[in-house]
């Protein structure tokens, strides 16, 4: 015979804490910010080029972008994305799409996938593509991926997750002022991006995720040098100036001031 549930055990249950505890995992959803359009930058050609180089052809091995403060380098970035047409996202932790079924038949998917093409479901969905802006203040276990850490306190399993390498699998990822990044951050990431995959070992667990990324850095060189060995790992690198030009300045304000007033305008 089972005995009664306490009372305090009761009050406990019913804390409003439990409700963030059992909280699904899921994005909370953010506001849409409408970029600076990309082709409103004032002059910049070598670093739009560069930028445009790398977008047409990803194997180029990523951008570095070269400069000082002002010169639009985080500005030219955030734009990109309008400039990309929409891709299918995969659905699942493993990355499973409707060309890997064409390619390689139920084989090549995992069991949820392969029970989701049995009702009928699809795989993908049409989304557009994301910029993934890498904060200095990563871990690796954030980066690369690790065990979650709820899902072992709670459930007393382990759980391997994927990082943001993972999630920006297709699309860009950004980080800015690269050379202060940890070293050990950045070999990894440069490393993933190169090979299109990366693997993440936990004790027996060995879990493969792909990192077909657009690989974008830039950094201020008054902050400090990057290693000669990350800077070679660019394949391209666009040194960026401040505009001298008092008719390109103007201009400059211009864009901006319209920007602020009515973002939809410039960017049409």
């Amino acid at each position: 015979m089972s005995q009664p549930r306490s009372k305090l055990l009761d009050i406990l249950l019913e804390a409003p804490s439990q409700k963030i505890i059992h909280m699904p995992d899921m994005d909370v959803g953010q506001s849409e910010v409408e970029p600076f359009p990309f082709l409103a930058i004032v002059e910049q050609y070598e670093m739009k080029l560069a930028l445009m180089l790398a977008l047409i052809n990803p194997r180029v091995g990523g951008v570095l972008l070269i400069g000082p403060r002002g010169t639009a380098k985080t500005t030219a970035v955030r734009g990109l994305t309008d400039l990309l047409p929409n891709v299918r996202r995969s659905l699942c932790v493993h990355g499973c799409t409707e060309a890997m079924l064409e390619n390689g038949g139920m084989d090549a998917i995992c069991k949820d996938c392969a029970q989701k093409v049995g009702y009928g479901e699809p795989l993908t969905v049409e989304d557009k593509v994301r910029l993934f802006e890498l904060p200095l203040n990563a871990r690796l276990e954030d980066v690369v991926g690790g065990i979650n850490e709820r899902v072992a306190l709670e459930q007393n399993r382990v759980r391997l997750e994927r990082g943001i390498l993972g999630h920006a699998d297709g699309n860009i990822l950004y980080i800015d002022e690269v050379n202060l990044l940890d070293d050990t951050i950045a070999d990894a990431i440069l490393d993933a991006a190169a090979q299109g995959h990366y693997t993440v070992k936990r004790g027996p667990m060995r879990l493969q995720y792909r990192s077909r990324i657009i690989l974008i850095g830039s950094m201020n060189p008054e902050e400090g040098r990057l290693r000669p060995q990350l800077m070679d790992r660019f394949g391209l690198r666009a040194v960026v100036h401040g505009l001298q030009e008092p008719d390109a300045r103007y201009q400059v304000y211009e864009n901006a001031a319209l920007y602020h007033r009515d973002p939809v305008r410039l960017a049409s």
